[in-house]
């Protein structure tokens, strides 16, 4: 299987494990790297992260809901972290999120210090208080922004599909990404057969197969309007089918993750074989063409 590349980050492959809170450990990450992953992006780490929350994961027949946050690790602990993987060279991409946007800045400038390659900015958590009510095209362009105007490294904004997709993946690229993440976690619920109330108490994250539709479509409508930025697919892989699917509609790579809560790396391993068997002599396949109306955005 030929490499792949995303952010300026050579990869052996393009199956990237994404942020959760199975890449909350390093050794985790050093492991899922070893059992074949091209990259691995670390739990969104934060400054102030929100305390005596009741995060928790509920497993679907159809995927995952979960109330989680952001790292509880402190920021210290992660700038040592990434030290450690920068000097080992590994392909790791920190993902990042802040209370304000001036905050998001200094993180990221903190996190070039330790020879990190690459960023994703966390910016759409669905299970903040205010979750995705706030996730706007001004609010993606406010912290793409002042991070691109304090660290020189490649990031990517990961963005959820949905109501407004083209003008917050405009805003992303005005403020002055190189990448888009598409999609983070959408609004789901479960009831509860015992109480009839809601698992978890509420709406929170869904992941899972039923995102990969959406975002299979979301990542064509993108290519067919002109985005030539790189897009990390993500959503419902859990087969080398998956990811070939995602390249084929123009992603650049896929993220892989809730599928990994079930034999983290024999899944992995499973996974990065398929796609190498399927996608054989094209790690990537050709962007969409358009007509020049369809161009804009």
């Amino acid at each position: 299987m030929p490499d792949a590349s995303i952010l300026g980050l050579p990869l052996a492959n393009p199956v990237i494990v994404g942020s959760g809170l199975l890449t909350d450990q390093e050794r985790n990450i050093r492991r899922l790297i070893e059992r074949g992953a091209g990259a691995v992006v670390t739990k969104t780490i934060h400054p102030n992260p929100p305390q005596g929350l009741d995060e928790r994961i509920i497993r679907l027949p159809v995927g995952m809901l979960n109330s989680t946050t952001y790292s509880k690790r402190s920021v210290n602990h992660w700038l040592d972290v990434l030290r450690s993987f920068a000097d080992d060279r590994l392909p790791v991409i920190a993902s990042l999120h802040a209370d304000t946007p001036a905050e998001l800045a200094a993180l990221a400038k903190d996190v070039e210090t330790t020879g990190c390659q690459a960023l994703e900015l966390g910016i759409s958590c669905l299970n903040e208080e205010e979750g995705l009510e706030d996730d706007n095209p001004d609010r993606v362009y406010a912290y793409t922004s002042e991070t691109r105007g304090r660290t020189t490294l490649p990031i990517s904004v990961k963005l959820a599909v949905g109501e407004g997709l083209q003008d917050r993946a405009r805003a992303a690229i005005a403020g002055g990404a190189d990448a888009i993440t598409l999609s983070d976690t959408i609004g789901g619920a479960a009831v509860s057969p015992e109480t009839g109330g809601l698992e978890l108490n509420g709406v929170f994250g869904y992941s899972g197969p039923g995102l990969k539709p959406l975002v299979l479509a979301a990542v064509w409508q993108l290519r067919k309007r002109g985005v030539e930025l790189p897009i990390m697919g993500c959503g419902g892989v859990s087969s080398g089918r998956d990811v070939a699917d995602y390249l084929s509609v123009g992603a650049n790579v896929a993220q892989v993750y809730t599928a990994l809560h079930t034999d983290m790396y024999e899944t992995l391993e499973r996974i990065v074989a398929e796609t190498r068997e399927i996608t054989g002599s094209s790690a990537t396949a050709p962007l969409p063409t358009e007509t020049p109306q369809e161009a804009a955005i």
